[in-house]
């Protein structure tokens, strides 16, 4: 629906996330789940002996993609409530089964089996995303396992790795946050017939007291809607700590975006990598040669948004008053969607970056060469001891010269001179051409690439490979019907 310039409208949805998770949330996607909570629930009364005609369920299903939205909003006005404000619309547009519509049910009949579809359906949409980014950056990983760079421990220069092991520290992040997900979907409740307080009165008494008819009914329509299980207790609303899970699953997919745009960011700056940089963009109006790493602060920025709504979902939670208190709808309105629609839009930019990385072998081996002497004190020290010397000693030799030679660099702007000092100190058993060798021959990345090998192998590949139509179909019909702005 088209807005007027002068109102407001939400990014997440005009400008970062795609159409597909936006229709999830819809009025129109909500309100049709409400229709199809009442003719699964008019469907079930029936099969179990109430009198509701064939007649009256045609009607209703004939209607339930009619939303009448102007005769909802006079409702509203007049009832101020939302949900019989929606039943009186359908009503008037199912005259012959108005008087049967939402039978013993309460308001969060429809309004909490229908956020737990809509949360199910985007969950879906969610698994589809992560198992295209994990399948991409295993790809990098695979393609990088022996790139050796130089690694960093407080951003400070450290022991090298290889670009395809760092790749495998953005994966594991992910390939966790991808467990957690199938957890949550493997046993996931929807709330059912439960009442006003959650004691199933009203359908109790409908059926005259038959027990196993309520337990039926409830069976009935949950398999109508898709579902294999409800929560076995409720108050009138399900267990909010349910919402606080699943918010608690899209701040952690978050966090690993979070990491892995932020580390990239780092390497930019270094030179080691850029993130894609289109013909005609521009990345700085007054300083025209800046090519910013606005993919990846783009992502952080709407991670950190996500990230900030848990809190919100954890209050609820916490402050549901016995069988409930409606201090939860608001609030829930918004942060529920907008978590999901921010996530899905973390996820098609970091697709969209790994897509087109440009990495520069040449800096990243120049970087790792500038340190290399500094890199070769810990196996100085280990060949030193092999040769009999003192640990302790030639670890105090190697700290005085490094700093000696770190300070010579900083400020005299010299060349690393590392091991002409160390060559010279009696400490040390070795004189330069053997420091020379021992740093020119030594592979400083240790078991990096046998790491990635043996990380993808293992783990990787067997759940891209079990889930590649999945991943694959899912992936190209998001693509097909998404316009994402990244």
């Amino acid at each position: 629906m088209n807005q007027s310039r002068s109102e407001y409208t939400n990014p997440l949805i005009s400008r970062y996330s795609s159409p597909e998770m936006s229709s999830i949330f819809s009025d129109d996607a909500r309100y049709r789940k409400w229709r199809q909570c009442w003719i699964a629930l008019a469907e079930g009364e029936k099969e179990l002996g109430l009198a509701i005609s064939d007649k009256q369920i045609a009607e209703m299903k004939a209607g339930r993609e009619r939303i009448n939205y102007e005769v909802m909003e006079e409702k509203e006005k007049e009832l101020r409530h939302d949900v019989m404000a929606a039943v009186h619309a359908y009503g008037e547009q199912c005259p012959e089964a108005r008087g049967i519509i939402h039978l013993g049910a309460t308001s969060c009949f429809v309004t909490d089996n229908t956020e737990l579809m809509q949360m199910h359906e985007a969950l879906g949409l969610i698994k589809r995303r992560l198992l295209h980014v994990i399948e991409t950056l295993a790809l990098f990983a695979e393609q990088y396992k022996s790139l050796k760079c130089l690694g960093y421990t407080h951003f400070q220069p450290a022991q090298p790795t290889t670009l395809g092991k760092r790749a495998c520290l953005w994966l594991q992040e992910l390939i966790i946050n991808y467990g957690d997900l199938q957890y949550i979907l493997s046993e996931y409740p929807i709330r059912g017939i439960k009442g006003a307080t959650g004691t199933q009165d009203s359908f109790l008494k409908l059926f005259d007291g038959d027990h196993e008819k309520v337990k039926s009914l409830e069976d009935f329509i949950c398999r109508k809607l898709g579902f294999s299980m409800s929560f076995p207790v409720c108050g009138q609303t399900y267990p909010r700590l349910a919402d606080s899970r699943i918010m608690d699953l899209l701040k952690n997919i978050s966090l690993s975006a979070h990491k892995f745009a932020t580390d990239f960011r780092l390497m930019q700056h270094l030179k080691m990598v850029d993130e894609p940089f289109e013909e005609k963009q521009v990345g700085s109006s007054a300083m025209a040669y800046k090519k910013n790493p606005m993919r990846c602060e783009r992502l952080c920025s709407l991670a950190r948004y996500v990230m900030s709504q848990v809190q919100a979902a954890d209050h609820t939670a916490a402050t549901q008053w016995f069988e409930r208190s409606l201090d939860d709808s608001a609030g829930r309105r918004l942060y529920i969607p907008q978590a999901f629609l921010g996530v899905d839009a973390v996820l098609i930019i970091y697709a969209n970056v790994l897509k087109g990385i440009r990495v520069y072998p040449e800096i990243i081996s120049k970087l790792l060469l500038k340190e290399l002497h500094f890199l070769a004190t810990e196996t100085v020290i280990m060949e030193g001891v092999k040769k009999g010397g003192d640990r302790q000693l030639l670890h105090e030799a190697v700290r005085e010269h490094a700093l000696s030679a770190a300070q010579e660099i900083k400020e005299l702007g010299l060349e690393n001179r590392l091991l002409e000092k160390l060559a010279v100190d009696t400490r040390i058993p070795f004189d330069l051409d053997e420091l020379k060798e021992i740093a020119d021959l030594s592979d400083f990345s240790g078991r990096a690439k046998q790491q990635v090998e043996e990380y993808l192998r293992d783990t990787v590949y067997p759940l891209i490979i079990r889930n590649k139509r999945f991943s694959r179909d899912g992936e190209r019909k998001i693509e097909e019907n998404s316009e994402i702005r990244v």
